[in-house]
C-alpha cells in the first residue's frame, strides 16, 4: 500500500491528511450541486481546485458528509488498486444541506446531478423553482437534458417533447440562457458494501460542457476548467496527476455525443426478463450496436451537430469493455422504479420530428415502456 493508494476498501486513518498540491484560486467560487451521489464526484474536483461546493441530498446523506466528508476512488492509468480522495484534506469545502436550508445568494452556480425523476421530489421542487426565478446559472450533468436545454437546439420546440418528462413543469421557470448541459462521460457508483459517503470512478473520463450564452457565466465555467486542469495530487510519495477534468465547448452539442451511448449501450441493457451488463450489450451483437450508435449519431448531425462534437463509435466500444455491471436506468427499472430518466424516449420522439425512425429503436422504447407499466401495476407499499 503506497500513500492513499488502496488496491482494498480498507482505510486507513490518515487518509484525510494527504492533499492536493494546491494554490489557492484567484476567485473561490461557490457551487450549490442537487445530488450527493454522482454530485460528490464534480463536487470532490471542486474542492480540490480550491473552490466551495454543497451537496443537496436527504438526511441520512447530510448528517454524514458534514461529519465525515466524503470520499471519492479514482483509477488512475497505469497504476493498481485506486487512489482515494477525502474531501477533510482538500484546500475548497465540501458540505451538505437538506433543500430547506439553501439560501440561494450564497451561490455562484448551480449543478444538477441527481435522476430527473427527482426533480418533482417535495423540496428539491419548491428549491429548484426558486434558482430558476433567482436566474443563477445552472448547469445539469443529467443524462437527460432538462426540458429548458432543449431550446438551445436550433429547431426543437418544448412544447413537443413535454411527454418524455417525468414532470416537465418544475422546467417551466427556467430562462434557457441560464441553463447548459454537461454530458457526464465518466462512469462512477456507490459500492454497496460502503457508506454512502464513498463513490468509486469506474470509467474516469471528462465532463464536456456546452458554453453558456452569457460570456461572463461561461467564463466562470473555463475559469473553474482552468483550476481544475491545474491540480496535483500528493499521495504522501509522489505528486500526480487525477484523471475527470471539465471540459468547456462552444458547441451546444458537444454534450448530445452522450446519446448515442446511452442508446447503444445503457437502455439495451434492459431485457424483456432481466437485465444484462453494459458490456454485453454492446459486445454480444458488435453490428447491431453500431448501427443503432450511428442512428443517433445521425439524429444529432440532422439537429446541426458536426463530427468533431461527436465520439466514434469504436472508442466507445472499446470504454465498454470497463463497464461490467448493468447501467443504473436499468437498475433502477428492475428494482420496482416508477420512473427513470428517458433519454430512448426523448431521442425517439426528437427523430420522429426530423423525419427518422429505427425499428431497433421502438424495440428498445418498448421494452422500457414494457418494464414501466409493470412496475407502476405493482401495489404501492406503505
Amino acid at each position: 500500500m503506497n500513500g492513499c493508494i488502496f488496491a482494498s476498501i480498507h482505510l486507513a486513518e490518515s487518509t484525510w491528511e494527504f492533499h492536493a498540491m494546491q494554490v489557492k484560486p484567484a476567485h473561490q467560487y461557490k457551487v450549490l450541486i442537487f445530488g450527493a451521489s454522482y454530485g460528490s464526484l464534480l463536487a470532490t474536483k471542486l474542492a480540490l481546485a480550491g473552490h466551495d461546493a454543497t451537496l443537496v441530498c436527504l438526511p441520512n446523506e447530510v448528517e454524514l458528509i458534514n461529519r465525515e466528508g466524503t470520499r471519492v476512488r479514482f483509477p488512475i492509468k497505469g497504476r493498481e488498486g485506486l487512489v482515494e480522495v477525502d474531501s477533510r484534506g482538500l484546500l475548497g469545502k465540501i458540505s451538505a444541506t437538506t433543500p430547506n436550508n439553501v439560501n440561494l445568494a450564497n451561490y455562484d452556480l448551480v449543478v444538477l446531478a441527481m435522476q430527473e425523476p427527482q426533480y418533482g421530489a417535495t423540496g428539491v421542487r419548491e428549491l429548484l423553482h426558486a434558482v430558476a426565478e433567482a436566474r443563477l446559472p445552472t448547469m445539469s450533468i443529467m443524462n437527460m437534458p432538462p426540458l429548458t436545454y432543449l431550446a438551445r437546439i436550433p429547431g426543437l420546440s418544448l412544447t413537443d417533447y413535454r411527454n418524455c418528462y417525468t414532470d416537465p413543469s418544475v422546467w417551466d421557470g427556467f430562462d434557457p440562457t441560464m441553463m447548459t448541459l454537461c454530458s457526464p462521460d465518466a462512469q462512477a457508483f456507490r459500492p454497496p458494501d460502503q457508506p454512502i459517503n464513498v463513490l468509486q470512478v469506474r470509467l474516469p473520463t471528462n465532463f464536456k460542457a456546452a458554453r453558456f450564452e452569457s460570456e461572463v457565466h461561461t467564463q466562470m465555467l473555463r475559469q473553474i476548467a482552468a483550476d481544475i486542469e491545474a491540480v496535483r495530487f500528493d499521495t504522501g510519495s509522489e505528486v500526480i496527476e487525477l484523471p475527470v477534468k471539465l471540459k468547456v465547448f462552444d458547441s451546444v452539442f458537444v454534450p448530445l455525443a452522450k446519446w448515442s451511448m446511452l442508446l447503444a449501450g445503457n437502455y439495451r441493457c434492459v431485457g424483456a426478463n432481466g437485465m444484462r451488463p453494459i458490456k454485453e450489450a454492446i459486445h454480444d451483437d458488435l453490428g447491431l450496436s453500431k448501427n443503432i450508435y450511428n442512428w443517433a449519431r445521425q439524429l444529432c448531425l440532422l439537429l446541426g451537430a458536426s463530427e468533431t462534437d461527436l465520439v466514434p463509435f469504436e472508442k466507445y466500444a472499446n470504454a465498454a469493455l470497463s463497464l461490467g455491471s448493468p447501467s443504473s436506468a436499468a437498475r433502477a427499472l428492475f428494482a420496482g422504479a416508477k420512473n427513470i430518466e428517458r433519454v430512448d424516449l426523448l431521442m425517439q420522439t426528437v427523430a420522429a420530428k426530423q423525419g427518422m425512425q429505427s425499428e431497433a429503436v421502438n424495440q428498445i422504447v418498448n421494452l422500457v415502456n414494457q418494464q414501466l407499466e409493470k412496475n407502476r401495476a405493482l401495489p404501492v407499499v406503505a
